[in-house]
């Protein structure tokens, strides 16, 4: 049976230069990586909490790291990695503006996606009086991992706060880029940044 591959892991890939190093933070059970291993020659590492992830991931035959993303990253000097990788886990940090000053202190460039919670969808829900339920947004309220919720505005206002440069942006739904109204028809948004020098 053929594994299928998360829609973001592909727009992620296209910002990584082959024979470069990355780094993985909350890289799970380490599927990205061993995605980006397949299809260009990198230097990967991951950084993950969960002690089953860390099983699968060296079981996968991948470098990683057990370690807590709020603890900050001093083990890793400045600039440390090519390209540092924050996929759908910003949403799960409770240090949010010190994990972002982290990730750009250690790779020369970063790239962090997150669910949308301004997806029309998710305003419709909300405007029922339900919180939304959705691919992107897979869990109860009671039970998500997920401490806060953010928007593509947010993370636009707050990367202009912190002084962070926003280099590129895709912006997905179900796969398909989504050109016009990101805001509001995109499901997931991906941005790659670095430090502002």
């Amino acid at each position: 049976m053929k594994q299928i591959i998360r829609s973001d892991f592909s727009a992620i890939a296209r910002w990584i230069d082959p024979n470069t190093s990355l780094l993985d933070l909350g890289c799970g059970d380490g599927e990205f990586l061993e995605y980006v291993q397949s299809i260009k020659p990198v230097q990967a590492y991951g950084v993950e909490i969960s002690d089953t992830s860390v099983q699968a991931c060296i079981q996968k035959g991948i470098n990683v790291i057990q370690q807590d993303l709020e603890g900050g990253l001093a083990l890793f000097k400045d600039r440390s990695f090519d390209t540092v990788v924050l996929s759908q886990t910003l949403q799960t940090i409770h240090e949010t503006e010190a994990i972002l000053g982290e990730i750009v202190r250690v790779g020369k460039q970063c790239v962090v996606s997150f669910p949308n919670f301004a997806h029309w969808s998710h305003r419709l829900s909300v405007l029922c009086g339900r919180m939304p339920v959705s691919k992107s947004l897979p869990f109860d309220w009671y039970n998500t991992p997920n401490v806060r919720v953010l928007t593509i505005a947010d993370f636009e206002a707050l990367a202009s706060q912190i002084g962070l440069n926003i280099l590129g942006r895709v912006v997905l739904h179900e796969g398909k880029e989504i050109k016009w109204g990101k805001n509001i028809f995109g499901s997931l948004a991906i941005y790659r940044v670095c430090a502002s020098q």
